[in-house]
């Protein structure tokens, strides 16, 4: 596999920059990097809260599993009222012996139990919680990588959405002399009244399309500030040119970046994950058919002693110390079936594996593709800014000479604003597309 490091992945400079009218108009506060916006939503984003709280969980049930190994010590006491001591010698239909004894009656001590041998459930059980905080952190990692490409849509929709607005106003203002260009010469007759209604209903067309930009501008604010962790409503800018820094593999190709995935997918570590903790699970399923050993004393001090004859009414005190073994005869015909759904989930579990590899080689393979697409677009787009800036100039001269209609050359204007939006569209998906490969293999 080859050496993968960090390149700069620039992006392509638009050919036709206007100016950032909108945010010059609209925005105060600090033009925000992506880079910065990602840090942003890294700290704040609920989802990721949440994932991060979820594997604080998971660390805290590896202690919680780590204290089951410490002896079980508890002390007990009571206080209790006692009834007549009746012994009856002859029957239960006899006169029975009352033996005389106090009233009352209390008792306190202790009990240790020290788990000698249960099959190696409870360190077993460690390492299960440890696996289970391991894949806590690939579910984290994930969510991580899911969010930064979140994040990135949005940031490229409002970064599109905004250059399609200045696009837009610099077509109205250019319009507008147009209009008064062509009113001009309708009056002195060059051109029919047509031409002057035809230009109209361009502007009302082209201001519609502006005042429906701004509405997704507004909207991809809201959902950028939504990832960040934000206040909808609050105010929000972005960098016109924006420069970031991506993992990337130098002169890589597809192949590269499957060998990636299967080393720094945290998806693909999930389900290898699964399999391990599948693994674990049959063996401590099994460790139930084995004997439990544990070590053990007691001792309490009661009052009085009606425990072993003769019966006293003093205070006394007896204890116990021992082995116990114990051993579930039941588990013998009951735990076959619960072995053999713990070997079916393992085996779910490689299965999943399996498909999982595919999928990650399919995605793998879809989004390159989209990326070798999204470069292509970008040259032809290049392309068709250049012969259309060059047929509206052509176009427009033979219309103020009389040689050609106006429909042609607004035709061509048309031609050229979509141009610019096509040119602007494939140059966000270059970076949107390499984002989501470099998430999907796991180093964004």
């Amino acid at each position: 596999m080859k050496q993968y490091k960090t390149v700069s992945i620039s992006g392509i400079l638009l050919l036709l920059f206007a100016p950032f009218i909108y945010a010059q108009h609209t925005e105060k506060a600090q033009p925000l990097s992506l880079e910065e916006i990602w840090k942003v939503a890294e700290m704040n984003n609920r989802q990721l809260k949440l994932s991060d709280l979820n594997h604080q969980q998971s660390k805290i049930e590896i202690l919680e599993a780590k204290d089951r190994l410490l002896p079980e010590l508890s002390i007990s006491g009571d206080v209790k009222l006692n009834s007549k001591f009746l012994i009856y010698d002859n029957g239960l239909f006899s006169s029975p012996q009352d033996v005389p004894i106090k009233a009352y009656g209390y008792g306190v001590g202790y009990n240790l139990n020290i788990n000698l041998y249960n099959g190696g459930k409870d360190k077993r059980n460690i390492v299960i919680k440890k696996e289970e905080e391991t894949r806590k952190q690939y579910e984290l990692d994930l969510q991580k990588h899911s969010v930064k490409y979140n994040t990135a849509v949005a940031y490229f929709d409002l970064y599109k959405f905004l250059h399609f607005y200045d696009f837009l106003y610099a077509e109205i203002e250019a319009e507008k002399k147009q209009l008064r260009l062509i009113e001009s010469l309708h009056k002195n007759g060059a051109v029919l009244k047509s031409d002057v209604l035809r230009t109209s209903v361009k502007l009302s067309q082209l201001e519609l399309s502006l005042s429906d930009v701004t509405k997704k501008i507004e909207l991809a604010k809201h959902r950028l500030n939504i990832l960040m962790g934000r206040e909808n409503d609050a105010e929000l800018a972005i960098k016109c040119e924006d420069i970031i820094e991506l993992n990337a593999i130098k002169d890589g190709d597809y192949h590269d970046y499957i060998d990636i995935a299967f080393n720094k997918s945290p998806a693909y570590k999930m389900v290898n994950s699964d399999i391990k903790w599948s693994e674990l699970n049959i063996r401590q399923v099994k460790a139930t058919l084995l004997p439990k050993a544990s070590l053990y004393a007691n001792y309490n001090y009661n009052y009085p002693q009606i425990s072993f004859y003769p019966y006293s009414n003093d205070l006394w005190g007896f204890g116990q110390a021992g082995i116990k073994l114990q051993y579930s005869i039941d588990n013998l015909y009951k735990g076959n079936h619960t072995i053999a759904r713990a070997q079916v989930v393992s085996n779910q579990a490689k299965e999943k594996a399996e498909m999982k590899k595919d999928e990650i080689y399919l995605q793998v393979k879809e989004a390159y593709l989209q990326q070798q697409q999204a470069l292509e677009s970008v040259e032809m787009a290049e392309k068709n800014i250049m012969r259309t800036n060059e047929t509206v100039r052509v176009i427009r001269n033979s219309y103020l000479n009389q040689e050609s209609l106006l429909t042609d050359l607004l035709e061509a204007e048309n031609a050229l604003l979509e141009a610019k939006f096509n040119l602007t569209t494939a140059q966000t998906n270059v970076k949107v597309t390499h984002i989501r490969l470099l998430a999907i293999v796991g180093i964004l």
